[in-house]
């Protein structure tokens, strides 16, 4: 069977390149005699793959040296504790909630503290980025949260909230390596990499050191602790070795192809391709406003469920599969990562305009 056009917001379409050689190794790692799966994480072998790993990771984003990069688990979801349990030092904290994740995320850190909404676009079903450049932020804040690309909605932060010099943290789960950052304007920059980077079960922090303290919240458990995972180079425990070994495939990827200015490039070039085709569309419409599109995910809906229904089963049976909308959306959603080609998407309208046509 060939392959299919995977829209699946998660976990995603991997670079071709990658899974062929992912395969080759899968016998035998460079002369180990073993696969990556079967390797002691403490062997010398291991040992070279998180490092060259951290390293390719460092150069494609231009990681500081004041930063620690740690490959942990638990997805973005543990993240929403741990978070609090190491930052939370005034027991108060701001969330800007844009979906569904950014809200899961602010109730559990009021599990710890007190958690303020300082902003939410949950009137309008998370179709925008609320304004943030002046929000009123109280000074005892110990961080403002964000999601920055709403995997579900398929809204993006054009501009990063103005937190008034308090320290900035950001779930990147669904853009992350999809376009150049400057990392020093946050504090903490994370996310789950099953979108645009590796197979589920690793969750990549990239943390400023001064926010790294022993100082956590009381019967916060070790595993939960950045220092734990920081003095340990991520080997406290036994990471997800095999999960980390393809990260690493991928950030060479990355790099092969022109790091994340060209990724960026790419990216615009494929979403434009999908929305230029649903705003002159008479049956298709996007669900987000413009100056909020995310580059990533584009949910999309005919204002029909049943042909909505229609179209998923349809375009399935063409080979595009996943295109089913949250839950929570209905409608279809298109995630179109680093890894879908641009054929991916051209194949895809042309497929849409023909089903117009069809079912006008």
């Amino acid at each position: 069977m060939s392959r299919v056009y995977n829209f699946s917001a998660g976990p995603a379409v991997l670079p071709e390149e990658v899974l062929k050689e992912a395969a080759l190794e899968m016998l035998d790692y460079k002369g180990s005699g073993m696969s990556v799966m079967e390797m002691s994480h403490r062997s010398k072998v291991y040992d070279t793959i998180i490092k060259e790993a951290e390293q390719d990771l460092r150069d494609l984003m231009n990681i500081p040296d004041n930063y620690k990069v740690l490959f942990l688990q638990g997805g973005a979801s543990l993240q929403f504790a741990m978070i609090p349990m190491n930052l939370m030092k005034n027991k108060k904290a701001g969330y800007i909630v844009t979906g569904q994740w950014a809200k899961k995320a602010y109730q559990e850190a009021s599990l710890y503290g007190e958690a303020i909404k300082l902003a939410s676009s949950e009137d309008q079903t998370f179709s925008y980025i609320p304004d943030c450049s002046n929000l009123a932020i109280p000074e005892d804040l110990d961080y403002v949260y964000i999601c920055e690309n709403n995997t579900i909605y398929g809204t993006k932060y054009k501009t990063l909230p103005n937190t008034k010099g308090h320290t900035l943290v950001a779930d990147v789960s669904s853009c992350f390596l999809s376009e150049p950052v400057d990392v020093t304007k946050y504090g903490v920059i994370y996310g789950g990499v099953q979108k645009n980077i590796g197979p589920a079960g690793v969750v990549i922090v990239i943390i400023r050191k001064d926010l790294i303290t022993e100082d956590t919240l009381p019967g916060t458990p070790t595993m939960m602790k950045y220092q734990i995972h920081a003095d340990n180079d991520s080997l406290y425990n036994t990471p997800p070795a095999y999960g980390i070994y393809i990260c690493g495939k991928v950030f060479k990827w990355l790099k092969n192809m022109g790091g994340l200015s060209a990724m960026k490039e790419r990216n615009e070039e494929k979403a434009k391709i999908l929305y230029d085709f649903l705003d002159e569309s008479k049956m298709f419409r996007g669900t987000v406003v413009k100056e909020d599109r995310s580059l990533m995910n584009v949910p999309f809906v005919t204002g029909n469920e049943e042909l909505d229904a229609k179209f998923v089963q349809e375009a399935a049976a063409e080979g595009f599969v996943n295109l089913k909308g949250h839950r929570t959306v209905g409608g279809m959603r298109a995630s179109i990562y680093n890894a879908m080609p641009k054929e991916g998407v051209e194949k895809l309208v042309a497929f849409m305009k023909k089903f117009e046509e069809e079912n006008a």
